[in-house]
């Protein structure tokens, strides 16, 4: 790195710079070139970046990019026993009730349980069609043997959409209340919401053993429970004013406005926040299939791993099916929830 060597002699750092040198055994551009053979070399550019790799080769008093990843992940592994302490008994029932949601899914008899959803789906939707369509949808996964995977996956979801929608909501209605604390809220929901799906699952590997239900349950409670928070919030907050006047002139305590008014008027900006939820939810339990998560993901993942094609295929159209089931009906729910608004507000 003749271009730094320059730089720290004519600085006179030259006896400071070999006085020590880092422990990394190679390089960050060194380990991906080892793994890329077609990698462009650094050393090849007049005027490389002063990256803290760059800097080494000319200096080694100054640390590596790897000696960066090595303090994180020691600072990491050293909170790890104290995290733990705190998180476990908090998280515990997440997987009593992904593993309870699992076992009653799949001990439930079929005919029982298409029962059951049929009549879910009608309560929900009120529509014959999408009553129909998740009748044929539901027996078209157990003619190809995808029945009890398409249940696991559902469970999953049932469990991890009702916990986001529980807490999601309330935080949304704390956030409406109060600029402030919408002003410290957005920024961690603005990281929720950009950070891609494999980064939930880094810190929890390290935390949770991939036997623990848990694990995946917290990865899409995280990932899934943004839409719900950010839509209450905004529904409450848009709205109208002169029917807030017209509640306090009636004398409404602040619970009874919110309960009586602002919840009912604002009831299909969360729907669509629960919908949006519920696809998030389904969308993430199959990337959580990488750390033991049961269902239809777990045979797309086997479909790659084993390049079995059709096995692969076969997963991802069930995952198509139980997306388009609960968009479906989710989306009728929140048509007859905003005509029902409608109605009332004339």
């Amino acid at each position: 790195m003749a271009f730094y060597d320059g730089l720290f002699n004519a600085l006179g750092l030259r006896d400071w710079c070999d006085r020590n040198a880092s422990d990394a055994p190679m390089s960050m551009a060194d380990l991906l070139k080892q793994n890329n053979a077609d990698a462009v070399d650094p050393n090849a550019e007049i005027f490389p970046f002063p990256s803290l790799d760059n800097l080494n080769e000319a200096c080694s008093s100054i640390g590596q990019s790897r000696d960066v990843t090595a303090a994180i992940e020691t600072g990491f592994l050293a909170a790890k026993p104290a995290l733990k302490a705190v998180l476990d008994p908090i998280t515990q029932p997440l997987s009593w009730m992904l593993d309870g949601a699992l076992w009653l899914f799949e001990a439930t008899p079929w005919w029982l349980l298409i029962t059951a959803l049929l009549i879910l789906a009608y309560y929900a939707s009120r529509s014959i069609g999408v009553t129909i369509f998740v009748a044929i949808s539901l027996f078209a996964l157990g003619l190809v043997d995808h029945y009890d995977v398409a249940m696991q996956t559902l469970s999953i979801i049932f469990v991890c959409t009702s916990i986001s929608v529980l807490l999601g909501v309330p935080i949304g209605i704390a956030m409406s209340k109060s600029d402030r604390l919408q002003k410290a809220t957005v920024p961690v929901l603005d990281l929720l919401q950009t950070l891609p799906t494999f980064v939930y699952l880094i810190p929890l590997i390290f935390l949770f053993s991939v036997t623990e239900s848990k694990l995946y349950g917290i990865a899409i409670i995280l990932y899934a429970i943004v839409p719900v928070i950010r839509l209450t919030d905004l529904g409450i907050r848009l709205v109208d004013k002169d029917v807030i006047e017209a509640a306090n002139a009636f004398g409404m305590d602040s619970k009874q406005r919110l309960v009586k008014v602002e919840l009912p008027l604002a009831l299909p900006n969360i729907m669509a926040g629960v919908n949006q939820t519920i696809m998030m939810s389904l969308a993430m339990v199959v990337i959580a299939s990488l750390v033991s998560a049961p269902g239809l993901g777990r045979n797309v993942l086997i479909g790659i791993r084993q390049l079995e094609l059709g096995v692969g295929i076969v997963g991802g159209i069930g995952i198509v099916l139980l997306a388009v089931i609960l968009d479906r009906t989710s989306k009728a729910a929140l048509s007859r929830v905003d005509k029902a608004s409608k109605a009332t507000s004339h």
